[in-house]
């Protein structure tokens, strides 16, 4: 994969962002391979994703960001650059359900995921040997109603040891506290078994039966204080008919719930994506 870096930007809309930033990056030769931008007329916002050559640019990130400051203030943007070639640092949760699990280490272990997995948490030890099969470090870290703050201090705790970029909920069957949200926010993705808003909660494959959809999907979003209603990142369905029993839509729903959770890992990962008023903005 080519080293580029990202230059992702939020702001105001006005008349001529665009133009100032190519004019910085002409500036100093840099070499724009990919350019995405979007304009919300209804909230008046402006978003652009830049991936330019690193070897074009004649500084380091350090010296970019002292350069384009003065652009960012006059603008009042909200932005950041990142490095390609300097991967994510990821922490992956689960419980019993391995789907979702198995599919990210066998992404990471070919290298369809340009990101680290430092380590995998769980508050069961079920999936222990095919995560260390993969030389990755396995915590299992039980919760419950007694010691569910000493057990997620811990979780913090490993958070700050690995120095953690994102954390991805693969099937992790418990709800993170409130302090714990906020402190990560923008950092946690979790994958939710159904196309929300439609049957959230608990047993959503047997709520869809019950009703006799047509289509049944997985979300994947960002988690926040409310539980289930992060802004969405990626969605997906398929479709279902009568004679499908609730075990068949359980094997269709985790062929969703896997493949969304990939793209909407990937898509954070390569900095395509920009949380604003509680939706996205994912530039593909």
């Amino acid at each position: 994969m080519e080293h580029t870096y990202r230059l992702v930007i939020s702001c105001p809309d006005r008349v001529g962002i665009v133009a100032k930033v190519s004019n910085f990056l002409s500036t100093y030769n840099g070499w724009i391979t990919e350019a995405s931008h979007h304009s919300d007329t209804h909230s008046g916002w402006f978003f652009m994703r830049h991936e330019i050559k690193a070897s074009s640019i004649p500084f380091g990130l350090d010296q970019f960001r002292a350069a384009f400051e003065p652009i960012a203030r006059e603008f009042n943007m909200d932005w950041h650059i990142a490095d390609s070639a300097q991967p994510k640092k990821v922490i992956l949760m689960c419980s019993k359900e391995s789907h979702c699990v198995a599919d990210l280490l066998h992404r990471w272990h070919s290298k369809e995921i340009n990101a680290e997995i430092v380590a995998v948490i769980s508050n069961h030890d079920d999936l222990r040997r095919m995560v260390e099969w993969h030389e990755i470090p396995y915590h299992h870290i039980p919760v419950s109603k007694e010691n569910k703050a000493e057990a997620f201090a811990h979780i913090d705790g490993l958070f700050q040891q690995y120095e953690v970029d994102v954390v991805v909920l693969a099937r992790y069957m418990q709800v993170l506290p409130g302090d714990l949200c906020d402190k990560y926010a923008g950092k946690v993705i979790n994958i939710h078994h159904s196309f929300l808003p439609s049957f959230a909660g608990a047993r959503p494959y047997h709520q869809a039966y019950s009703r006799g959809v047509k289509l049944i999907g997985a979300t994947c979003h960002y988690v926040t204080q409310d539980l289930d209603e992060g802004p969405i990142i990626e969605q997906d369905v398929i479709r279902v008919s009568h004679s499908d029993s609730i075990e068949d839509m359980v094997r269709l729903g985790k062929d969703v719930e896997k493949n969304v959770l990939a793209r909407g890992l990937r898509s954070h990962i390569e900095d395509r994506v920009i949380t604003y008023e509680n939706k996205t903005v994912v530039f593909h």
